[in-house]
């Protein structure tokens, strides 16, 4: 068995200093390897060399919603560049998107719908934060002409607002919310949801499973999170798992692992 943590935030300061055994730990729980996401301009560099630091690992470069305030043009213009420059470890534009919970909605459309075209333009993929925002979401890659591959990460929804994305070519991130039992609707989601459409993800240090620590989340869960999601489908262990593996290689658009 081989799973793929599709989302981490690996870079992050919390990580310092325990990252070779977390990597360790996680691959004893079949973790091969994982994407981390960028947010900020400031921390591309930080996640580049993370993830030159390690066997497996991959990064994407974007602006997070939450901190498009910090950013100018000229950022856009940096991030242009970066991904001109094809990085064989670079595999996404990300993390980006909309959030009606955190922030001025009405000022993250435009960075969203720049870095979707430059996504287009240079033929990545997106990794895509959306909160209490997927009508919007799907709504902004249909005006687009969208026509790739996208994740739609940390997915706490509707059956309907997830087929709709999945009808507009996203991918839909499961991750530790799954696990709660409270999240009734996201969980019928994820079992309806076809399963070439589902792949998997931690969002570490955040969206702890249950019986994890706030802020606590790790590599290491994912085998839990998966776990999980093999109770909620009908699918057998071992094919699930080889269906979720494929799903992350085609969204990130190499066999990477």
């Amino acid at each position: 068995m081989k799973l793929i943590d599709a989302h981490c935030h690996f870079d992050f300061p919390c990580f310092d200093g325990r990252r070779s055994n977390e990597l360790n730990v996680a691959s004893s729980n079949d973790v091969v390897g994982l994407v981390i996401p960028g947010v900020r301009r400031p921390d591309w560099a930080r996640v580049r060399d993370t993830a030159l630091g390690y066997s497996g690992l991959y990064y994407c470069l974007g602006i997070h919603p939450w901190f498009v305030r910090e950013h100018s043009a000229g950022d856009l213009e940096s991030l242009e560049s970066a991904l001109s420059a094809r990085s064989e470890r670079c595999v996404a534009v990300g993390e980006c998107g909309l959030d009606r919970l955190h922030g001025d909605f009405s000022a993250q459309y435009p960075w969203f719908e720049a870095q979707v075209d430059l996504a287009s333009k240079f033929g990545f993929p997106l990794i895509i934060h959306s909160v209490k925002a997927h009508d919007d979401v799907h709504v902004t890659l249909k005006r687009g002409g969208w026509g790739g591959r996208a994740l739609v990460h940390g997915f706490s929804g509707s059956y309907q607002q997830a087929i709709k994305l999945v009808d507009q070519g996203c991918f839909i991130g499961i991750g530790g919310v799954i696990t709660h039992p409270r999240a009734r609707k996201t969980r019928d989601a994820v079992a309806r949801l076809p399963l070439e459409s589902l792949v998997l993800e931690t969002d570490a240090p955040d969206m702890a499973p249950k019986g994890v620590e706030v802020g606590a989340n790790s590599p290491v869960y994912l085998r839990k999170i998966f776990e999980c999601l093999s109770e909620i489908r009908t699918e057998k262990t071992d094919y699930l798992a080889s269906v979720l593996f494929a799903n992350t290689c085609l969204l990130y658009g190499q066999s990477l692992w």
